[in-house]
Order: C-alpha cells, then structure tokens, then sequence
C-alpha cells in the first residue's frame, strides 16, 4: 500500500524520485509513438505504394489486440510483477520496431513485417496498459493522484503538439524506416527508468495463478464493472462519448474544413496545432479545477466540453480566416475538456478499484471503448453520406454531449474529492455485488486530488 508515503502532499511529486522516473520514461515514451505513428504509415505509403486500403489496415491492426484486452486484464489480475510485465511490455515493442530499420537496410520492408509489427506493438502495449492502473496506484500516494495524472497527461498533450514536428522532421532527414529506432529507442528508456522502480506489489487475485478460470474471471470483471455506481456509469459515458466523437472524427472534420470552409491543408493543418495546446492547458489547469467545482463536476465539464464544439465547426462560415480561428478555437475548448474528463476520471477510477480487479477493469474499459471507436467512425461515414456533414457534426455534439446524462443518477456528481471514496483492499473472491456508492463529500474546497489510469477517449 501507499503507506509510507501517505502524508506527502501532492505538490512534492516532483521531488518524488520513484515517480519522477516513471514520469520520465512515459514522457519520453509518447513522444517516441508520435514518431511512430507519422512514420509506420509513411513507409507503407512511400515504401511500398500502399493503397488506401492497406493503411487502414495498418491502423486495424494496431487497434485489433485492445478487443482482448478484457482477457488480458483477467491474466495479469491473477499474477504478481505488474512491473516486470510493464518492462517486458517496453522490451518487446523496443524489438519488434527495431525490425523495420534492419529490414531497410537490407531492402527488404514488407506488408506482412509492417502488419506484424503494427499487431504485436499493439498486444504489447495492452499488455501494458493493463499491469499500468496497480502499480500506478502503489507508487503514487492516494492525495496525489489528481496531480500525478495531470503531469502524466500534460506530457502525452506536449508530445501530441511537438512531437509530429519532430517526427516528421526526423523522417525528413533519416527516412521513415531509420526514424523508428527513435520510437525503440524510447522504450528502452522507459524500460530502462522503470527497472530500479520498487513498489509494494499489490496482492494478486483470489487465489492467486491456480483461482478461478480465466473466463470466469473475465465476467467477474464485467460485474463488478457494470455493477458499480460509479464505474458503471463512467464506462457508459466514456463510451458514448467515444462513439459521438469517433463518429464526427478528425477526417470528418478535416473534409468539412476543405470542402465547406474552403481552407488550405496548410490552415487546416495550423488551426489543429495551436488548437492541439488545448489539452495541455486542460491537463495542467484539471488539478485546480477539481479542487475549486470537484472531482464529479469537473468530470460531468469535461463530458460535455469535449464534444460540444463540433457544433461550432458545423456552424462556422463566412470569410477563410474566420473558419479557420472558429475551427483552432473548438480544437482548444474539445482538448480542454477531454483532459478535464480524463484526468479526474482516472484518478476516480483508481480511488473506486479494489487490487484485484484493477487490471480487469483497465481491461473492460479498453476492450468496450475501443472497441466503440471504428463502430463510431463507421457510422459517422454513414451518416456524412446520407443526411450531409454538417449535419452529422451536429449530431455528434448533441449526441457526445448527452453522455452527461449517464452521471446524473450515479453517485459520481456529488463527489468533491477522494477523502470520502474508498475501495475494498481486495476484489470479491465471487462475481461481486453492487459496491456501496460513495459517500457525497460535504461541501467546501477539497484539500485531497484524485486518483488514476484508465482508458477513456
């Protein structure tokens, strides 16, 4: 447990050396998979003449392995060294990317390399993504969690307005194949920092390796999940939103952006970088507002200020300059919000999640609201066809706001802060009953931040 560390204030995390590191290495992580990301579809595209087609099979396969990711949650609940499977997770992605560098220099890139390659860094990172949420609980004290997860998030928001100018940069100079061994490079940073990283390692499930099947496991998480006042509703309106927004889409909004504001790739391209800042903003300032409105208000801010300004874009017109500063502007307020809902989402999550099932509820979350992503986008493209852009823009800011709704019978909106939400040290040995709803904070300024890591948009 976190109980040597308890009374240290959230404001000492930077002179917290175990978190530190750990914040070091995702930092430089995430701006290793910005490289990635822009350089894997260059060398389909360049490389091999890659058809529309094959690339979105890449990124298919990238996303493929979060469908099991409830599974995968299911194992790693039941095994001790959530640390040593984090390390394994870095390694493994560190040498399967190291492939396409060796491969070019002997000409011989392939699809089938570039789609294994795509497919296990994306098992890899579920693995994980799911041993993630029990050591982050245990290395960070319960007060500092809020904080600790706006740090985090800041430097995945940096890395998301920095990181595509370097990458691309680095694909410029070194070619795409060359600029990957950044990405691996990375992850044998992160690798390399988590290693001397020691936690208390939370107790693994009822019974350890030889307790129940691992199905049986797998809906025991599903319960308790969908049982859950609050986890319950939060995977509810995560999902919701991630359908409504995968649904307007960036590509949406992008062909929206040309085809009726009549705006340059070159605008369209600026509008989303200043707009990209938003998240950072929203990721530092999401402490601050947690402790002025609370940790259920912010959450319930950030449902709505996420999809709603994709209504603006839809209602933009008029002269180029002004779509352009209306489309930055709800780039702005839509990372504002999402890191508003993220952040204090996560650190509910954590505060809620008894040992046992954090990686089975990691799991859930990945595999649901993942899963809902190319649905949202599917029906998005069907939509644009039959009843127009704007339209389906719209639709997508009424529907992603209307996620809110899934809050407003939960507990989640009279939560101020985490002092009055606790979790069972231990995950029920038996597919669990409805966890008590936490009891509502009394009104006041909360002293306490929240808690940690699970996937949302």
């Amino acid at each position: 447990m976190n109980s040597p560390q308890e009374k240290v204030g959230s404001a000492s995390l930077w002179r917290d050396r175990r978190f530190v590191r750990f914040w070091a290495g995702q930092s430089v992580s995430q701006f290793g998979d910005r490289i990635s990301e822009l350089a894997l579809p260059l060398i389909a595209v360049a490389a091999l003449n890659a058809s529309a087609g094959q690339v979105a099979w890449l990124t298919a396969l990238a996303w493929a392995p979060n469908l099991l990711a409830v599974v995968v949650g299911a194992w790693v609940d039941q095994h001790v060294g959530r640390r040593r499977l984090m390390i394994l997770s870095d390694l493994v992605r560190a040498g399967v990317l190291l492939t396409l560098p060796v491969a070019h220099l002997f000409g011989s890139v392939t699809f089938l390399q570039l789609y294994a390659v795509a497919l296990l860094t994306g098992a890899a990172a579920v693995l994980f993504n799911t041993a993630y949420p029990p050591f982050f609980a245990h290395l960070v004290p319960r007060s500092s969690y809020v904080d600790a997860n706006s740090k985090l998030s800041a430097s995945r928001s940096a890395s998301f307005v920095l990181g595509p100018a370097v990458g691309g940069a680095l694909v410029q100079l070194l070619t795409a194949p060359v600029a990957v061994i950044a990405d691996a490079l990375s992850f044998l940073a992160s690798a390399v920092l988590l290693r001397p990283i020691r936690v208390e390692e939370p107790a693994a499930g009822a019974d350890g390796p030889a307790g129940p099947p691992l199905l049986r496991r797998v809906r025991e998480g599903l319960a308790f999940v969908v049982r859950h006042p609050v986890l319950g509703a939060g995977l509810g309106c995560a999902t919701t939103l991630n359908f409504f927004t995968f649904a307007a889409g960036t590509n949406l909004i992008v062909l929206f952006a040309v085809r009726e504001l009549g705006l340059s790739a070159g605008i369209v391209g600026l509008a989303f970088g200043i707009g990209s800042t938003g998240a950072l903003v929203g990721a530092v300032i999401a402490p601050k507002v947690s402790r002025r409105i609370g940790v259920g208000r912010s959450i319930a801010v950030g449902a709505v200020l996420f999809p709603a300004p994709i209504a603006l874009v839809a209602a933009a017109s008029g002269p180029g300059w002004a779509g352009a500063a209306v489309l930055g502007a709800a780039e702005f307020l839509s990372g504002v919000g999402v890191m508003l809902f993220d952040v204090n989402l996560n650190s509910l999550q954590a505060a809620v999640i008894p040992d046992g099932m954090r990686s089975r509820v990691a799991g859930t979350y990945g595999t649901v609201n993942y899963g809902m992503r190319p649905i949202g986008a599917l029906v998005g493209g069907g939509l644009a066809t039959v009843i127009g852009l704007r339209a389906t823009l719209i639709t997508a800011a009424v529907g992603g706001a209307l996620s809110l709704l899934w809050l407003l019978p939960s507990p989640v909106l009279r939560i101020r802060s985490l002092a009055s939400v606790s979790a069972p040290a231990q995950a029920p040995a038996q597919a669990p009953a409805p966890a008590p709803a936490p009891a509502p904070v009394q009104a006041g300024t909360p002293d306490d931040p929240a808690p940690a890591e699970l996937q949302v948009p």
